[in-house]
């Protein structure tokens, strides 16, 4: 189904598990793109900004739509998408699909603990010494403790700014590259999640990739998802807004939602 300037694929959570173990059986990779409002609205411009996210788009194998307003533009146009598709429903389905058909996974993203009582992170003894587990190790270890088969190939919540530095960069990318997992999750925030996966599709052809935003930090706990009846009536993003309103508030209000309402506009003109 075509919103905007963009084509998504009309399926659901279940389809989208069923194409990628599909496709691992025949040894083929892919990648999944999930747009919202801002994705899209990043995509429909000028600017290099714009070519790099259409990029992206165009490299996808499935895109689905995360976000009401875009499902609600494909109803008013008369091509209505079956459901909604996020990354933070999706790693869920997912990795319980690919663990009943003893698939790995690994983890990439999710915030970094800080070493327990502020004391040097290479120092694990003493008596007041705690085990921290950085938010790619706690997501791992939920998702294999509630999808029995589900293996582990690795995880890593790479620092802020990891891709900055070359090397620090290059060990990351080697991590993951070494331990050929089946599907990769990259919650590391749009759109550096989309240029590390683009970087290590070409080390991985048969590997399946997810940019699932924050979605590890929701498994892992260090976040917080809005209530379910905020995401079905569209108001997720306000729950994030409240959260986050220094860095979100410009880019929401004064961005995404003059662009959301005029996709509705077009999706209706366009149907009458």
């Amino acid at each position: 189904m075509r919103i905007g300037n963009e084509w998504f694929d009309a399926v659901t959570e279940e389809t989208v598990a069923d194409r990628v173990l599909s496709s691992l059986a025949h040894g083929c990779g892919g990648r999944i793109v999930t747009p919202n409002v801002d994705i899209l609205r990043l995509a429909s411009g000028q600017s290099r900004r714009a070519a790099e996210v259409r990029g992206f788009l165009a490299d996808a194998t499935l895109v689905v739509a995360d976000g009401m307003p875009l499902i609600w533009a494909s109803r008013l146009a008369g091509t209505p998408l079956p459901e909604r598709v996020t990354g933070s429903g999706l790693i869920w389905t997912l990795s319980a699909a690919l663990g009943r058909a003893r698939r790995s996974i690994y983890v990439l993203g999710g915030k970094p603990f800080p070493h327990p009582r502020g004391g040097d992170p290479g120092d694990s003894g003493g008596l007041d010494a705690e085990p921290s587990l950085d938010g790619s190790e706690l997501a791992a270890a939920t998702l294999a403790a509630s999808c029995p088969g589900l293996e582990i190939a690795g995880h890593c919540a790479p620092a802020f700014g990891f891709d900055r530095d070359p090397e620090t960069y290059g060990a990351v990318l080697d991590d993951v590259a070494d331990s050929k997992p089946d599907f990769i999750f990259a919650g590391l925030g749009f759109p550096r999640q989309e240029r590390v996966i683009s970087d290590l599709r070409r080390e991985l052809p048969e590997t399946w990739f997810l940019g699932c935003g924050a979605a590890i930090g929701f498994v892992a706990g260090q976040n917080r998802r809005a209530p379910s009846w905020m995401q079905r009536s569209g108001l997720e993003w306000a729950h994030r807004l409240a959260q986050e309103p220094g860095r979100l508030a410009g880019r929401y209000l004064a961005h995404d939602a003059p662009y959301a309402m005029r996709l509705l506009a077009t999706a209706a003109a366009r149907r009458l």
